[in-house]
């Protein structure tokens, strides 16, 4: 069964002076998630918001929340994310000690369950969690900043995660964040992926067009 192909606009992206907005615009447009980054300065140089932040939007919006944590010990903040509103909560395999520690307090607090590697860890790595996840997110650029062109080479990791999840028979998404583009979208896809996580070419001068044409794009790939 084909997997369901899902836009995942990054709000580190939008105009934060005008949030609710932009919200609006590609729920408008059709976007299946809302991908959050949080990041700690320590994990990755960047510090972008955390658990107020969530809350706040959370108020303004009821989009399905991607919260992907980039910091450092994971585990001690899955309550506070949850109870701020996430829906789906995203780990670094490379920021714990125990995976299978988060992943438990991921589901003891009815979040689904994302895993994430960087463009060095192997897909090996993380194949043993797979079974246990609801989505393995690949980054294609080094996590942290936005603006990166996506790395050729980490689509090699996107092809071995959808073989395995095939021959395995699950049905675990298979995420990519970084550098995504409308004129490249169709690398990833290829790949084997099926959410795609798109910051500055979705938010803009014409966010609600362009969060249509990523949509409509991935629809018509759907039907086929």
């Amino acid at each position: 069964m084909k997997p369901t192909l899902k836009l995942a606009p990054s709000m580190l992206s939008a105009d934060f002076a005008k949030l609710a907005e932009e919200f609006k615009a590609i729920k408008d447009g059709g976007a299946h998630y809302l991908h959050i980054d949080v990041m700690d300065g320590i994990f990755v140089p960047s510090i972008s918001f955390g658990m107020p932040v969530i809350k706040s939007i959370r108020k303004c919006t009821d989009m399905f929340f991607d919260v992907h944590l980039m910091i450092v010990d994971p585990v001690r903040y899955i309550e506070e994310f949850a109870k701020s509103g996430a829906d789906l909560i995203t780990f670094h395999l490379e920021a714990t000690e125990d995976p299978q520690a988060v992943i438990d307090e991921i589901r003891r607090n009815n979040c689904k369950v994302g895993i994430s590697i960087k463009p060095k860890t192997p897909f090996a790595d993380v194949a043993p969690y797979m079974d246990k996840v609801d989505m393995l997110l690949v980054m294609t650029v080094e996590p942290g900043f936005g603006g990166q062109k996506m790395m050729p080479e980490t689509l090699d990791k996107v092809r071995e995660a959808r073989a395995f999840v095939t021959e395995k028979g699950l049905t675990t998404d298979i995420q990519v964040d970084g550098g995504v583009k409308f004129d490249n979208i169709n690398l990833p896809l290829e790949a084997g992926a099926n959410v795609f996580v798109a910051g500055s070419a979705v938010f803009g001068p014409d966010t609600l067009g362009e969060t249509k044409r990523f949509c409509e794009y991935l629809a018509k790939e759907q039907a086929e």
